[in-house]
């Protein structure tokens, strides 16, 4: 598809102004003083106004058409909005799937720099949910599924349950981001940066990249994971 058939498919931008005003319920998105729907037809409104403020910032960072692409924050908002309030069981079970093979959990077993450093790293994490809610994982080496200690898997499920909806759509978001529950968490606490929690998921990546060089392939998907982490780096901030 060419670049002006894709325009084609994008809407123009139809406002002047884009901006976050208090409503009922918390702060709306405005556009020129109206606010906008979500694919459900809700209004798009956040719970706080520095969320509301980022997502109204990705609606003024738009130019001469509406690239959903861009604004990640909006598209997560629009998930919160529409799917969690009615599947909250199912995206509890979802993030204690990822918790159940948490990448954290996954260590190499060669060569040693790298085992030291993942088992020094990693721990750290592992170590930090332990005090922080109880969380007991077991490591192991290799990819060979290592079932994780039901009490652990109950207990996460059950703190996913106590989230609100826009904090649950960002847990379940950086979950799969980072193939880690417990970095997710990590995140929303601010124990971590979105940046760190994905360099985390991608020690090994990483590892090799300092050994050997990055290609260019290689180098445009981890900019468009970093992109990902920034935001849900901002979103939890701006829910704390």
């Amino acid at each position: 598809m060419s670049d002006k058939s894709e325009l084609l498919l994008k809407p123009k931008r139809f406002y002047k102004a884009a901006a976050a005003a208090p409503v009922d319920g918390g702060f709306a998105i405005q556009l020129d003083g109206r606010t906008p729907k979500s694919p459900a037809k809700k209004p798009l409104v956040a719970p706080t106004k520095p969320l509301a403020d980022a997502i109204a910032a990705e609606w003024e960072a738009q130019v001469d058409y509406i690239d959903n692409s861009l604004m990640p924050a909006t598209r997560l908002a629009f998930t919160a909005i529409d799917r969690i309030a009615e599947t909250r069981a199912e995206v509890a079970r979802e993030i204690t799937a990822y918790a159940a093979s948490d990448h954290l959990c996954y260590r190499a077993e060669h060569p040693t720099p790298l085992v030291e450093r993942q088992d020094r790293e990693w721990g750290a994490i592992l170590d930090w949910a332990k005090a922080e809610f109880g969380f007991v994982f077991t490591p192991v080496a290799g990819i060979i599924h290592q079932p994780q200690p039901p009490a652990t898997l109950a207990a996460v499920e059950a703190l996913a349950l106590t989230l609100d909806d826009f904090a649950l759509a960002g847990v379940a978001f950086a979950s799969g981001l980072f193939g880690s529950t417990v970095l997710a968490l990590a995140v929303r606490a601010g124990r971590l940066t979105g940046r760190k929690a994905l360099d985390l998921s991608r020690l090994e990546e990483v590892f090799q990249a300092e050994q050997w060089g990055q290609d260019d392939e290689a180098t445009a998907r981890a900019e468009a994971l970093a992109v990902e982490a920034d935001m849900i780096d901002r979103w939890f901030a701006a829910l704390r």
